[in-house]
């Protein structure tokens, strides 16, 4: 009899094994706000991120990555579907309430109706995973669900993680400032020391658990967004010699170079549980920022704009990935990729296929980054921003202003280098080379009129195809 039981033992022992060595863990970071020149392996001259940077070195750096959306609700909608922003009908961040988008200025389109909540019927990266016999875990942020019962970023249990293919939900703001509620800020911390966060430690611990099967883990991370606040006071000294005393916007830049440096730690503690865990070689760790800086904090340059808008320093964003013995160490890769090619590559990754989604798979750029995907890449934006605060916004959007500006519906699309952007007020175009002027200082629809209107006829017949919705004028 205690042969038997050993004998069976031994046996799901070798086939655990067999199967984790099949199927590997996927780990997928995904941080908010983050800028794509915020991280010192992304170049920034001063934000110390020594465990990302670390990351990047041990795997690969994607220098043309994009968010599906310059803003959270959209861009992570997209990422869990692999479908594209216009496709899903969902462009801006959800509400409490239903209705229309409310501007406290004239303006001449009305935008579409805001959604509150991802379909169900939307098969998400976790319900594809669980196919492929994974276990699934979320961790953080969902924002894709009507804030419940009106509590900000609060899940509905009906629209939940739970509800989307996650066997494993923890819902905690940790030590973000939106976990710090009518209390202020807490007290500050010892010099070299870091807040504890209960949302890490909960991944974390899940993460170096031991697992019968391969698991998909998405950890959801609130920083950096608003409110930029530290309990990490040291920090802030040390940034006081870094940061240039003439630095437009330099209280806010040191409590954000704070902040980016604790996201650095979290993270680093993530990593050293998957080290500790002795699956580190089996296991896919994808780091990405859900879409561009916040303008008034993030120094998103060389990139034109911010977040909420489509220029480059909205939509670009860091990515990187490591996987021992597949991906080689500092390696980089300038193929285009967007947040909802996600989908398709963990599937691949996985075993498995898909054929519904727009996103593609950049599985192969993994171990060949020097490949090609030709392909195009579409956003749709049929909003206005901000909604309160829009008259007394700059006007033009810019590089490093550190200001909020003004961003009316548009759309935009890649194709090779070159990008074109709609904008719907007036019908205007603007074409730039990316490889030439990574900025977008250089409009070339003038001057290049018959591939400006390719391009315009490519985003129109693409969103055509999806039924985007779009910004109309008012009655």
């Amino acid at each position: 009899m205690i042969y038997r039981i050993t004998l069976a033992c031994l046996l799901l022992t070798v086939l655990t094994q067999q199967l984790e060595a099949a199927s590997p863990r996927i780990v997928l970071i995904l941080v908010d706000d983050l800028g794509w020149s915020d991280l010192g392996c992304y170049g920034h001259p001063y934000h110390r991120t020594p465990h990302i940077d670390a990351l990047a070195s041990q795997g690969i750096r994607f220098t043309d990555a994009y968010s599906p959306a310059p803003i959270c609700s959209a861009a992570r909608a997209s990422i869990l579907t692999g479908k594209a922003v216009p496709r899903l009908h969902f462009e801006f961040v959800t509400k409490s309430k239903p209705g229309l988008q409310k501007i406290d200025a004239r303006v001449p389109l009305q935008s579409p109706p805001i959604t509150l909540n991802l379909p169900l019927a939307e098969r998400t990266i976790a319900e594809r995973l669980r196919d492929e016999d994974y276990l699934t875990a979320f961790f953080g942020k969902w924002h894709v669900n009507q804030h419940f019962q009106g509590r900000y970023l609060a899940w509905d249990p009906k629209f939940g993680p739970q509800k989307q293919g996650f066997e494993v939900a923890v819902e905690d703001f940790g030590d973000h400032p939106y976990a710090w509620g009518k209390q202020g800020t807490p007290g500050p911390l010892p010099e070299g020391r870091f807040p504890t966060d209960s949302l890490i430690d909960s991944a974390a611990d899940f993460l170096g658990e031991p697992h019968a099967q391969p698991f998909f883990a998405m950890v959801s991370l609130y920083h950096v967004h608003t409110p930029v606040k530290n309990r990490t006071r040291w920090l802030i000294e040390q940034y006081n010699d870094r940061i240039p005393r003439d630095a437009i916007n330099r209280d806010q830049r040191l409590e954000y170079a704070a902040f980016v440096e604790t996201l650095d730690h979290h993270v680093g503690t993530l990593l050293s549980a998957i080290d500790a865990s002795g699956k580190a070689d089996d296991t896919l760790v994808v780091f990405m920022s859900d879409n561009g800086g916040h303008p008034e904090f993030c120094s998103n340059a060389p990139l034109r704009g911010s977040k909420w808008n489509l220029y480059e320093g909205g939509i670009r964003v860091p990515l990187i990935a490591r996987w021992p013995g597949k991906v080689t160490p500092e390696s980089e890769c300038h193929t285009p990729v967007i947040g909802y090619d996600l989908l398709p590559t963990f599937v691949e990754i996985a075993g498995g296929q898909t054929n519904d989604v727009d996103g593609e798979s950049f599985a192969s750029l993994l171990t060949s980054p020097s490949a090609e995907l030709p392909r195009q890449l579409v956003w749709s934006f049929p909003y206005y921003h901000p909604e309160t605060g829009y008259a007394a916004a700059l006007d033009e959007i810019g590089i490093n202003d550190f200001a909020v500006s003004k961003t009316r519906p548009q759309a935009a699309l890649r194709r090779g280098n070159y990008k074109l952007l709609q904008f719907y007020e007036d019908e205007r175009v603007e074409l730039y080379d990316l490889d030439a002027d990574i900025s977008e200082q250089h409009d070339l629809s003038r001057r290049n009129p018959q591939l400006a209107e390719d391009l315009a006829t490519q985003l129109r017949s693409t969103l055509d195809r999806m039924n985007a919705r779009l910004a109309v004028p008012k009655p």
